[in-house]
């Protein structure tokens, strides 16, 4: 067997950043841009009122305040998206609204709440009271303050977030040029499986790993290509293999074990190389990893549980460098432990835990029995606890590392 570290490690020395494609920027979101974005405009494009207020010259509110307005003529008004017609000259003053761009002539804006205006309700508001001093710039964003014309807005090598997809917009850039998802075949193996749109027979399961490992796919940000079921046998696997071979990478559940119909290993090797087949970890023990005509072929356990869990120290990090992304590792805590687990035969041991924040500590709590068939343990999970395989087991009140899987606490 060989240590989770050094597995990873050949995973990732198998796959590279995928190729680029440009597309509508609402496609984009989770994908990493592969180019650098320059500002054609400036945003915003003009100086604007940051307050629903007055438009007016700084200068002509010296020394007015509550007690001594200083009033000024009121020569029109302007919303956002509109142009004022006429300029600001000294004593008069522009209604504005916030967005709206100032008026040729003004330098500052002065708020309702500090205007006589509440007073003039029913009047025409041919003028104005000024309760206060503004300096120049008051209440008002110059022209490119947020983003200035011909400026390096998005660096080559960005994950695109929904704010860099909404600054994307801000420029008119309808498109824009990304790594490309990869397409992850997925196949499922094993005599037992009956396909969830079928009656099922005696003996039989119905075939969950397929969906778990396509939402995960889905989840990182890859594309599933779903092959269904094949039975254990080598030509019926062998066979369905060939609708993968023009995928970025193939990740089969089942057939990597010690039985006499754990043929999927046997297939990695005569088909193509194999590169390991165990690793050091519970669950997850037998996991198969080659190449078959030149895909990638990551072999995860037919047990639910391990296969959900190796996808996510495996797989996930396989994408994820597919796509681009440069930070590969789960998001992590310390946290307190809830439960004694034992470590008996030095595997390093990846427990199911609901993790909580108390303060400024995590706990985490096992979800119960363990058995790598339990399903329903992750649906109550949000992280991993992880034992080290050099160690005896760890009680209760010990600090573990905890892999998360979301950070819900519901």
């Amino acid at each position: 067997m060989i240590s989770v570290e050094q597995a990873l490690d050949k995973v990732l020395s198998y796959v590279h950043i995928l190729d680029s494609e440009e597309k509508p920027i609402m496609d984009c979101l989770g994908q990493v841009l592969d180019e650098e974005v320059y500002s054609p405009i400036n945003v915003p494009p003009l100086d604007n009122s940051a307050m629903d207020g007055y438009a007016v010259k700084a200068e002509d509110t010296l020394g007015a305040s509550k007690s001594s307005p200083v009033y000024l003529d009121v020569i029109g008004e302007v919303r956002a998206g509109t142009i004022a017609e006429r300029e600001v000259v000294p004593g008069t003053a522009y209604r504005i609204m916030t967005g709206a761009p100032l008026p040729k002539g003004a330098d500052s804006v002065v708020r309702f709440e500090d205007t006589d205006e509440a007073t003039r309700s029913g009047q025409p508001l041919s003028q104005i009271g000024i309760f206060c001093q503004v300096p120049q710039g008051h209440d008002m964003r110059p022209a490119g303050e947020d983003i200035s014309q011909g400026q390096l807005v998005l660096q080559k090598g960005t994950p695109l977030r929904p704010q860099e997809i909404g600054v994307l917009a801000s420029l008119g850039k309808v498109k824009a040029r990304v790594i490309r998802r990869p397409v992850i075949a997925t196949l499922a193996t094993g005599d037992e499986l009956v396909e969830i749109d079928q009656p099922l027979p005696e003996g039989k399961i119905y075939n969950s790993n397929i969906f778990s490992i396509a939402a995960q796919i889905l989840r990182y940000g890859g594309i599933p290509k779903i092959l269904g079921v094949t039975p254990d046998r080598v030509e019926d696997i062998i066979e369905k293999i060939k609708g993968a071979l023009d995928a970025d990478m193939l990740i089969t559940s089942g057939g990597v074990s010690m039985g006499d119909y754990d043929l999927v290993k046997d297939v990695l090797a005569t088909q193509g190389e194999i590169s390991f087949w165990t690793v050091r970890m519970k669950p997850g023990k037998p996991l198969a990893f080659g190449v078959i005509e030149g895909v990638p072929h990551l072999g995860l356990p037919g047990n639910p549980v391990s296969s959900m869990v190796t996808f996510e120290i495996f797989a996930r990090p396989a994408i994820m460098k597919m796509m681009g992304k440069k930070n590969l590792s789960k998001p992590s805590v310390r946290a307190i432990l809830e439960n004694s687990i034992e470590n008996t035969d030095g595997r390093r041991i990846f427990a199911r835990a609901i993790v909580r924040r108390e303060n400024d500590r995590y706990f985490a709590q096992l979800t119960g029995p363990q058995g790598s068939g339990i399903l329903t343990s992750m649906t109550r999970a949000n992280g991993l606890a992880i034992i080290p395989e050099d160690v005896k087991g760890m009680k209760a009140g010990d600090v573990v590392q905890v892999l998360m899987l979301d950070w819900s606490e519901e």
